[in-house]
């Protein structure tokens, strides 16, 4: 039950799993609140100058004292008392009377205040504008540096992709004798039960909308491999296909009200396949028999010995033409059918991407799905360079690869294997949609799930920067313009200030510090119609006959010797530990399961 909803008959027992600051609201209003008190490295700057800045005053206040002593007693005619001496001042009184009094002048015109306001009045401000805009962003460093990225990476699944695939072909290899389309759903349904991939969702809902049923069959032996697949053992599906009805399920072409699901058969011509799967009934009793079964992709099956024909290898290139992900289905050593699973890219995805690119930005996709399919969303979305087959472990080490090249990185994701590399990159950018460990590790958070809002948090940063610079020149101006004159340099020409006016220039000058910082509420997102220009059209024309795109296999495009294992720094980026695991034993990243693989852990 979401937070506002309105229960309209009977009653409801709600158990609240978070309260108070625990809300969705609350946490939001403290990362804001923290992000608006945090500094900017600019804010280190200043700091560091008004270390300096203070004695400094305090030195030349001194100086004040001794020159204008010095001159009095050298001409007493140029030390003027600013009121009417009745006689009953001596010589000595007048001029130290003077001297102290433009020393206090210029205590009090030099008062850093304004140089100290300069950088957190524009951080307020600036976080303030992006959270109503539904940019989160997680205080002054990454507003700050937003403006000096050079690079975004872009994970797919669920960053530029919707993340919510579905099945959209289910094309068998063997004839009903070896495996019927129904046991081949139960069993591949079952299998990926076990997983949390996006894509093994998408099978098992597509399972259970299929089979019409909710409950499915086990599994023993779980075990996945990043990059590659699973294998597993499936029993105990006998209740799942006595309850089969054979009537509906046989409607190839819109199975059980799945929508635009296509199924059917591609046989091989002079081709033997060995039946290896033995049959039962599907009608009746059904013998309990446990099936070894491994879904993944070409290089799962043939690790696992089996061969994929060059009639399974075109199915497949079919599909990832498409930008679709091809999934192989084996079943007791032998491949049986292709599952292809779609997920469609979204709508905003193209148009934000060329808006980074127009901004000077070079733009990389990364992704674990296969070159294939990846060089099809590229092409969709117009991004030139991609870095396919990338295993979790090697997000980081890709961020950390174009960190070293000279160029300042933002990755974008979604996932909870995208977290290392969120924390590695200059500015990590997470989906609101994502998962917690991903928002976590991130420095800005898209609320409204909208690709734009990279654009324009990186509009937004380069506007609150340009607005920090502003306040810092009129604030060094005001000082060095102000202390000279307060110092009592000009009074032959007749320019001078009392304390009160220093003091009071003082104060109008933090005012207008934060009056200029309040300018940054006139920012306004580009709307997504303005960016809709005949020249957008024009270059979204091009790309979708994109032939230059450079794709890169994750692994062959990694130094093949073995870096020094640097992840504890990011693990304690995201627990807030700085203990460095022992290099002696394997990084859990190296066996964490992928978010957005080709048919990792599916």
């Amino acid at each position: 039950v979401i937070g506002g909803s309105i229960n309209q008959h009977g009653m409801i027992l709600i158990e609240a799993t978070h309260v108070g600051a625990d809300t969705t609201l609350s946490q939001i209003v403290k990362l804001v609140e923290e992000a608006q008190t945090s500094k900017a490295p600019i804010q280190q700057l200043a700091d560091k100058i008004a270390g300096y800045f203070v004695p400094g005053v305090v030195v030349l206040s001194t100086l004040t004292v001794i020159a204008w002593t010095i001159v009095g007693y050298s001409d007493i005619t140029k030390v003027k008392p600013d009121f009417v001496d009745d006689g009953t001042l001596s010589r000595d009184e007048i001029i130290f009377q003077k001297a102290f009094q433009y020393a206090i002048t210029v205590l009090s015109i030099a008062c850093p205040c304004a140089l100290g306001l300069a950088t957190p009045t524009a951080v307020m401000v600036g976080t303030g504008i992006g959270a109503s805009n539904g940019i989160l962003i997680k205080g002054g460093e990454p507003l700050e540096c937003s403006h000096k990225l050079k690079c975004i990476v872009f994970d797919k699944t669920g960053t530029v992709t919707h993340g919510v695939p579905r099945v959209a072909r289910v094309a068998m290899f063997v004839e009903d004798s070896v495996c019927s389309f129904v046991k081949l759903i139960a069993i591949a349904g079952t299998a990926e039960t076990s997983s949390e991939h996006p894509l093994a969702s998408a099978i098992v809902k597509y399972a259970k909308q299929t089979l019409k049923t909710e409950i499915l069959g086990k599994t023993q032996g779980y075990q996945a491999v990043p990059g590659c697949g699973l294998q597993c053992t499936v029993t105990q599906i006998d209740g799942v296909l006595v309850d089969i009805d054979l009537e509906g399920v046989n409607n190839r072409k819109n199975l059980m009200g799945s929508t635009k699901v296509m199924t059917d058969n591609v046989l091989f011509d002079g081709e033997e396949i060995t039946a290896t799967i033995e049959e039962s009934s599907l009608v009746g009793a059904v013998a309990s028999k446990p099936y070894k079964v491994l879904i993944g992709n070409r290089e799962w099956m043939t690790r696992n010995g089996l061969v994929v024909t060059d009639k399974m290898d075109e199915t497949m290139t079919e599909h990832e033409h498409l930008g679709q992900t091809a999934i192989l289905c084996a079943i007791d050593d032998n491949i049986v059918a292709m599952l292809a699973v779609a997920d469609t890219v979204k709508s905003e995805a193209h148009l934000a991407i060329s808006v980074l690119k127009d901004m000077g930005l070079q733009v990389v996709l990364l992704t674990g799905d296969n070159q294939k399919t990846a060089r099809a969303i590229a092409r969709q979305i117009g991004i030139h360079k991609v870095f396919a087959e990338v295993l979790p472990s090697h997000k980081v080490k890709k961020i950390k690869q174009l960190q070293k090249q000279g160029m300042k990185v933002a990755m974008v994701g979604d996932g909870v294997n995208d977290s290392p590399a969120l924390a590695q990159a200059d500015v990590g950018i997470a989906i609101g949609t994502g998962t917690d460990v991903a928002v976590e590790a991130a420095d800005v958070v898209l609320i409204k799930n909208d690709l734009l809002d990279v654009a324009a948090a990186i509009q937004l940063s380069k506007k609150t920067v340009r607005r920090i610079r502003i306040n810092f020149f009129a604030a060094s101006i005001y000082n060095l313009v102000g202390i000279p004159i307060a110092a009592g340099i000009f009074v032959p020409w007749g320019l001078s200030l009392k304390p009160w006016m220093a003091s009071a220039a003082m104060a109008m000058s933090s005012v207008s510090v934060v009056l200029s910082s309040l300018l940054l509420k006139t920012f306004k997102k580009p709307s997504k119609e303005k960016m809709l220009t005949p020249k957008y059209y024009a270059k979204f024309a091009a790309d979708q006959e994109l032939d230059n795109i450079s794709v890169h296999r994750g692994v062959e495009s990694l130094p093949s010797s073995r870096e020094p294992s640097k992840q504890g720094s990011i693990i304690s980026r995201l627990s807030g530990k700085k203990k460095t695991p022992s290099p002696d034993h394997t990084s859990l990243l190296e066996m964490n399961n992928m978010s957005d693989s080709d048919s990792s852990d599916i």
